[in-house]
């Protein structure tokens, strides 16, 4: 059965950070329909201003983050001494589980285009131990296929494999689609499965989707994915798991109980929220 959209998400501008202008698409609205994805916030812009204030050393706990760079760079500084940048096609992967402190800085460049992601962890999995893991270009697949190609950012695409989460099933797609083309893409039929169009408008089934719009699908086994236009369009593929667990948000903190969510503050008041010893 072929996947259609249920719901579309535009998102709103917004400044975060010391200052970055981006695009927050999904966030505290859309949780229950776009589970286990929590944010997703959409860079893009060709004016360094808009994005070099950066942001600078906050908390997380209870997520992990999972950055794509398409065009530009990202600067990864973290409380456990990881010091990493990616950029142009790579990924960063941050688990931040039981608690991190990190910094994102975005140097200038001629084009800053990409995503940033929060994953949920399982209840279960909230306190694991804190890491960071960048997905650099030897390490993403690139394949060819009918209409396009796909780069396996993570997870598996008809046996072959990236790079594996460790709590929850995650396949990430790159999906290019050459102009006015179609890629169908075959899928675990019990997945939670959304799109994201990073670059043109494509056409799923009977609904156009616009440019820097989420999608969550509906269940089946294949999603059609059309370009409409005359140039290449690029489209980001998730298929996760739901969870259907209860989500207490604050801020960069994300729980499943309010006690929780409130034990974490109080950590950060009084300065024991790091399990991890701090290495700089």
């Amino acid at each position: 059965m072929e996947r259609r959209v249920i719901k579309k998400v535009r998102g709103f501008e917004t400044i975060d950070g010391a200052g970055v202008k981006l695009v927050r698409v999904l966030g505290h609205n859309t949780v229950h329909d776009f589970d286990p994805i929590l944010m997703l916030d959409s860079f893009d812009s060709y004016n360094p201003d808009d994005y070099t204030a950066g942001f600078p050393m906050h908390p997380h706990r209870g997520i992990e983050t999972i950055s794509y760079v398409l065009k530009g760079a990202m600067q990864h500084k973290d409380s456990m001494g990881n010091s990493d940048t990616v950029g142009d096609g790579q990924v960063q992967w941050m688990t931040a589980g039981s608690g991190i402190m990190h910094e994102e800085k975005l140097p200038a460049t001629d084009r800053m285009l990409g995503v940033q992601l929060w994953l949920n962890l399982p209840a279960k999995d909230k306190m694991t131990s804190p890491d960071y893991h960048s997905i650099k270009e030897g390490d993403i697949k690139e394949i060819t296929v009918e209409g396009g190609r796909i780069r396996l950012l993570a997870g598996e695409f008809e046996n072959k494999e990236g790079f594996k989460s460790n709590f929850l099933p995650f396949d990430y797609y790159d999906i290019a689609i050459n102009p006015r083309s179609k890629v169908v893409v075959n899928c675990n039929p019990e997945a939670s499965v959304m799109l994201f169009t990073l670059l043109g408008d494509v056409k799923v089934a009977d609904d156009e989707i616009e440019e820097k719009t989420a999608a969550k699908l509906s269940n089946g086994n294949s999603v059609s994915i059309e370009n409409l236009s005359d140039n290449e369009a690029r489209v980001l593929f998730i298929a996760s798991k739901r969870l259907g667990e209860e989500v207490h948000w604050g801020g960069p903190i994300v729980m499943d109980t309010r006690e929780g969510l409130n034990k974490a503050f109080e950590e950060l008041r009084n300065g024991n929220f790091i399990k991890k010893e701090i290495k700089y």
